[in-house]
């Protein structure tokens, strides 16, 4: 529904009070009263008592200097009804109650609202004749002469969406979101909607089978001829259900006022979050689901990241590294100063691996502080920093003030900046330990990313210790696990070694309920861990390319991230499909 504007707001105001039919007090009250239900001013001033819908009518008609006429007791034309649907006349605040020829009159709440008019002409192909009266009475009209359409529609949703949760089948678990908050909603129809038992009910079911089923993220996306939602689940996105886009707009609304969005706002971004309670193998668990709006095309899409902290693998010893490489980032973080940099695509788990080093390193006699975006897990202490770029408080600004903290180690969510970089590698080399992400495709190639952002060969040689480059791929479920044949020709083309060729066993999950068919269950990582050892700091200092880098840190023992791969399918861990999707020779 569209609001009216602060001026014209003003203005119903001043014609009140010039009446004398309310004080200033009342008018401030009815504003704030506006303002939280997002409801016109007169509506307000109903609500609160201090008017009748008759006073209002008399002062819209003259605001406006249109007729305002009593929906109560006026003969409405059915005809002229039956020119709009109800989803119209809800939308707009609404109602045609007579045709002359080519013109319809048409009562309406906001009668300055001209994308109404327009479309209403559009979709009708008359001219329009606006007359006012309440949104109140507009309501109840609206519910009065549509009533049986709107009740049998109704109906059929309720019914659609009972249907599409028992399709579904899963297993039912226990859901309590916790302080779902005041609803402020700025549409009639989207606050009914939202708020109907079965759309809670299938907003309920959508996050409690995320969860059963492990998924990271929630996908609900708005196209032309379909609604489709889906998870994320060890990494792949897997479509759930389309139901009918009328139902969009409703599920939509019901994800907002969970996350404590606008309901109203549809043409800006929006993020928010959503704090869950889950009855999950007898055990209730907490989780803090990152909601993120977003308009597209064809409406607002929505994603939802799950974040549960049971998920979190803080032993470093359980990530996935070979013990060679272990033993080499053990021993990089243990230093009192320098730089750690973990690298990889997004979604790769370089969170993760942050996190269980500073687990690690968390003791007592240790300052740690953490600059995030978003802090995704509360970590007890540890000094955790939220940024906050509207205001200034970005990665390079929490840097400075880290350094004044007296730090023991500092950990940057992500360098993405020549001045992130600088300060980081300043305070790396003035007795700091700092760990970081880079978005780079392996260990070699950060130096060179380093340098491309401005950082001279001498500052990146001495301050960075180690380089980690990941990728998480999908496990082999255990309860589907199966032998597969693969021709000995093919283990040597994907990187085995002639003799490995004839020895290495390969398998794969032939799907069973356990991983919903799909032969995988959960993730393990690969990682390739390049030391910054005298040699590979000499030839940084040369100028040396990512690829001479590579060639001499492999000669010196590094385990490249397909050589990481080819190891866990030789141990039955995951498939050589995970590990080509993943890496590349």
């Amino acid at each position: 529904m569209p609001n009216q504007c602060s001026t014209r707001h003003g203005k119903l105001g001043e014609i009140l009070l010039e009446k004398g039919l309310i004080d200033e007090g009342q008018l401030r009250a009815a504003l704030e009263h506006q303002k939280a239900n997002s409801v016109m001013l007169g509506t307000s001033l109903v609500r609160l008592g201090f008017l009748n819908d008759g006073q209002v009518m008399a002062a819209l008609s003259q605001q406006y200097g249109l007729a305002a006429v009593d929906l109560a007791s006026l003969e409405v034309d059915p005809k002229a009804v039956k020119l709009i649907t109800v989803d119209m006349a809800l939308k707009h605040k609404v109602l045609p109650i007579r045709r002359l020829g080519s013109v319809v009159r048409l009562v309406m709440a906001d009668p300055t609202n001209v994308l109404a008019i327009d479309e209403i002409k559009f979709r009708t192909g008359f001219n329009i004749d606006p007359v006012v009266a309440t949104e109140t009475a507009l309501e109840d009209a609206i519910r009065k002469h549509y009533g049986d359409v709107a009740d049998q529609e109704h109906e059929k949703e309720l019914v659609g969406i009972n249907s599409l949760i028992d399709e579904a089948q899963a297993e039912s678990l226990e859901l309590e979101i916790e302080d779902e908050g005041t609803l402020n909603l700025g549409q009639l129809e989207l606050e009914k909607a939202a708020d109907e038992a079965p759309i809670v009910k299938l907003v309920n079911f959508l996050l409690s089978d995320a969860v059963r089923r492990d998924a990271s993220d929630i996908h609900m996306e708005p196209f032309e001829k379909e609604y489709r939602i889906r998870y994320r689940i060890d990494g792949i996105l897997q479509p759930i259900m389309s139901p009918p886009l009328r139902f969009r707009d409703a599920i939509i609304s019901r994800v907002k006022i969970l996350a404590k969005l606008d309901i109203a706002e549809k043409r800006l971004p929006q993020d928010g979050r959503i704090m869950v309670r889950v009855m999950k193998y007898g055990k209730k668990k907490q989780l803090d689901l990152r909601v993120s709006v977003l308009p597209s095309l064809r409406g607002e899409k929505i994603v939802m990241r799950l974040l549960d902290k049971d998920n979190l693998q803080l032993d470093m010893t359980k990530l996935g590294f070979e013990a060679d490489s272990l033993a080499k980032v053990q021993k990089a973080i243990a230093r009192p100063f320098g730089m750690v940099l973990v690298t990889g695509p997004t979604g790769s788990g370089k969170t993760n691996t942050l996190y269980s080093a500073v687990s690690q390193l968390n003791t007592p006699g240790t300052n740690i502080v953490t600059a995030e975006d978003p802090v995704e897990f509360e970590m007890p202490g540890i000094t955790q920093v939220q940024m906050k770029d509207q205001i200034g408080l970005n990665f390079a600004q929490a840097l400075r003030s880290f350094l004044r903290q007296d730090p023991n180690i500092i950990l940057v969510g992500e360098i993405r900046d020549f001045e992130t970089a600088e300060i980081a590698i300043k305070a790396a080399l003035t007795g700091h330990m700092v760990l970081s992400t880079l978005h780079t495709n392996d260990a070699p190639s950060t130096i060179s990313r380093l340098m491309n952002m401005g950082i001279e060969p001498f500052l990146v040689a001495t301050s960075v210790h180690l380089i980690c480059a990941q990728r998480l791929v999908r496990r082999i479920c255990p309860k589907c696990k199966v032998q597969e044949e693969v021709a000995r020709q093919f283990l040597r083309e994907s990187g085995y070694t002639r003799e490995e060729a004839e020895y290495v066993k390969v398998y794969k999950g032939a799907g069973c309920p356990a991983c919903d068919g799909k032969g995988y269950k959960g993730r393990t990582g690969l990682y390739e861990v390049l030391e910054v050892t005298d040699d590979i700091r000499d030839l940084i200092l040369n100028g040396a390319s990512a690829m001479e880098l590579r060639k001499r840190a492999i000669e010196q023992g590094m385990i490249s991230l397909r050589r990481s791969g080819l190891i866990k399918v030789a141990a039955g861990i995951t498939t050589l499909e995970e590990v080509y999707r993943e890496t590349v020779r």
